[in-house]
């Protein structure tokens, strides 16, 4: 049991973690290793300052608190009046969701069958030169208590594998991958249909892409490409610490502002599935759908209890740390360009002559984002046609939000067991990202 001292605010976090990575590389095995990691994050805070410790000793987190509460201050502190302590919510709830299925229960056996079952798909190319297979996972349980009186206690689990193809022809290469992402491990879809498609794809490119002519073009992106969009372009501005202190940026995104095209809505949500599954955020936050844009209006951003409190706004389940050596800060968890009324179909009829961005390499921005395709097609008379070689897709957010002109009628949302979301020192966080099929009427391409 945990003893909180009065006058202060506190809180514990602790995660006990279990996680597997197997990697193959030309069919060789390179590692195969499983992990389990408890450990505690406390802080203290005293109505001006926090204090931090994070302890792998569980049997020390009473120890380290007080260590805590002897640095600091308690004559700053109106507790019931201040207005970050006032925010924090107080919820009683067990969230057991993956434990019975827990990955932690498949033997090893089975996790390296899943990747060598394919290898034959896998290496199936002429042009192939190089392949690896990686299967990740993780299960964690997390346990919050405060001294508000919080006792929240829930699970989170993910898997996958990726397969990846690097191809050459001459002095042309190009590297193809293909992903394959679950709640469960009996829900890994994998396939050597699926494996073999990314193959004969790869190998499509390579042989014939040609470079594009750079220009401003229409542009369809593909969910996954319209969700990194969405992310990298829009999410990071939503983050509400970027606007503490920033006079600046407050006037840039004040609510209310018209700042994309009518059909655009965009949400973050840590209720939904996959790899931004966040029920309560490491504040102790219940998760909520928040919007950040409605309808083309900016309507909300992402908050901690300290940045609600400073811009007068609420709490909506976004103060996140990547694991218990750190402190929670805004970070988003799922986010998603919601869907519109057109069919697929219709959004490439429109165009006599574009480019469909398919998947990405990596993408950044604030003000100005950059998209670096990976498969890209020429559209022609709204139908799609040889592959391309573009280099980066480049636009100003505000401007290209409102050169959006049609949505698709179904988003996916995309969860991945590799990379993350980086901000500050904090990388990988496991987020997700989606929308629909996102068409824009102009866009620099080179």
């Amino acid at each position: 049991m945990i003893r909180f001292r009065q006058g202060f605010y506190a809180d514990v976090r602790i995660e006990d973690r279990f996680s597997t990575s197997i990697r193959y590389r030309n069919g060789a095995l390179e590692e195969s290793k499983a992990s389990s990691v408890k450990k505690a994050f406390i802080r203290v805070y005293d109505g001006k300052m926090w204090y931090y410790a994070s302890t792998y000793k569980l049997d020390d987190i009473q120890s380290e608190l007080e260590d805590l509460y002897a640095v600091a201050s308690p004559d700053f502190f109106l507790y019931d009046e201040d207005p970050v302590v006032k925010k924090f919510q107080v919820h009683k709830k067990v969230m057991m969701r993956f434990e019975e299925d827990s990955v932690k229960d498949v033997p090893m056996e089975e996790k390296h069958a899943l990747l060598t079952s394919v290898f034959e798909d896998l290496q199936s190319g002429e042009h192939v030169k190089m392949t690896s297979a990686l299967y990740i996972d993780r299960y964690s349980q997390y346990e919050f208590f405060s001294s508000k009186g919080s006792h929240i206690k829930y699970d989170f689990q993910t898997c996958g594998a990726v397969f990846m193809a690097s191809f050459g022809n001459g002095d042309d290469t190009f590297d193809n991958r293909c992903d394959f992402t679950a709640t469960s491990f009996s829900g890994l879809a994998v396939t050597g249909e699926k494996v073999r498609a990314m193959v004969e794809e790869g190998e499509n490119f390579l042989i014939n892409a040609k470079p594009v002519t750079p220009g401003v073009y229409p542009v369809i992106l593909a969910p996954q490409v319209a969700g990194v969009f969405a992310h990298e372009s829009f999410g990071h501005k939503s983050e509400a610490d970027f606007m503490i202190g920033d006079e600046t940026m407050r006037r840039e995104w004040e609510l209310g502002k018209k700042v994309g095209a009518d059909m655009l809505s965009i949400y973050d949500s840590g209720k939904d599935f996959g790899s931004g599954y966040v029920p309560f955020d490491d504040e102790g936050t219940k998760a909520g759908k928040v919007y950040l844009i409605k309808n083309g209006v900016l309507t909300g951003r992402l908050h901690s209890a300290v940045t609600a409190a400073d811009l007068g706004e609420e709490l909506t389940g976004n103060a996140r740390a990547v694991n218990c050596d750190f402190e929670p800060i805004v970070r988003m968890t799922n986010t998603v360009i919601e869907a519109g009324d057109k069919s697929v179909e219709e959004l490439f009829a429109n165009i006599s002559h574009g480019y469909f961005i398919k998947t990405y390499k990596h993408g950044s921005g604030l003000s100005t984002f950059t998209i670096a395709p990976s498969l890209a097609y020429e559209i022609v008379d709204g139908k799609l046609g040889d592959p391309v070689k573009i280099a980066v897709i480049t636009g100003n957010v505000f401007e290209t939000l409102n050169l959006i002109d049609g949505l698709s009628d179904e988003a996916e949302i995309f969860s991945f067991v590799t990379g993350g979301c980086g901000k500050g020192e904090q990388f990988p966080l496991n987020v997700g990202f989606g929308g629909p099929y996102v068409s824009i009427s102009k866009m620099n391409v080179s």
